[in-house]
């Protein structure tokens, strides 16, 4: 059994979505990240950086006690490697599957988490930053465009931990007001084919299974929020 420490965010679906392609039993743990459940020390044990999501695997594949896996590249790499599932064999196609993983996490993900922050989040408008992070999310989507009108998935001819790494992302577009259909024909096409996955529904919809309290979203955030979700060092803010 594989505990899921989940808030629903692009982040942790990529999670729920893997677990859901391999079939791995897992338990969804919810938090609510703008009242501050991830600065508890009992979960900075599981993640140091107080981030979610993480993972705690009750029976990891190299034996002995439960194995804990923060940060969500990793995450996926750990169920690919415990399933022998969503990589390649071919060592090739699997080091082109690590690549566009690792260009997710250190490119898109984080590019388009700025972008979002500063047009939906933050107490001012930062016209400098808007224009930044907008600019750069639109760069890296040109191209994941240009890769995918050359390949059916970002590994060439098979769905991979890549593919899941960037697909939920894509769902949040319309933050930023992104059209893929007009705007990227040929990300419109990979994200309206993995959309009909039974296990990309099942993992999509997996938060149903928390209360309701975990999935509210927020219009407008008080200080003690924002503080939680944007102020605060880890260290500073780790509850006993």
């Amino acid at each position: 059994m594989i505990d899921l420490h989940f808030t629903p965010t692009p982040n942790a679906q990529k999670v729920s979505i893997a677990l859901e392609e391999v079939e791995l039993p897992y338990r969804l743990i919810g938090y609510d990240i703008f009242e501050g459940d991830q600065h508890t020390a009992e979960f900075g044990r599981i993640n140091p950086n107080h981030k979610l999501p993480a993972i705690v695997d009750h029976d990891p594949a190299f034996g002995g006690g439960p194995h804990a896996v923060f940060e969500s590249g990793a995450i996926l790499q750990y169920i690919a490697e415990k399933t022998g599932r969503l990589l390649p064999r071919d060592p090739r196609q699997r080091s082109v599957a690590i690549q566009w993983l690792t260009w997710q996490v250190a490119g898109l993900g984080p590019m388009g988490g700025q972008a979002a922050h500063f047009v939906r989040y933050a107490p001012v408008t930062l016209d400098y930053a808007v224009e930044r992070y907008t600019k750069e999310v639109g760069r890296l989507m040109e191209v994941l465009e240009r890769r995918l009108g050359q390949a059916e998935y970002l590994a060439g001819d098979e769905y991979s931990i890549a593919d899941i790494a960037i697909w939920p992302g894509r769902a949040a577009a319309g933050t930023m007001s992104i059209d893929l259909q007009a705007q990227y024909p040929n990300i419109y096409r990979w994200f309206a084919q993995i959309a009909q996955r039974p296990g990309v529904i099942r993992g999509r919809t997996a938060e149903r299974a928390i209360p309701e309290k975990y999935l509210q979203k927020k219009a407008a955030l008080t200080e003690a929020q924002r503080s939680n979700m944007f102020g605060e060092t880890m260290l500073g803010a780790v509850r006993l």
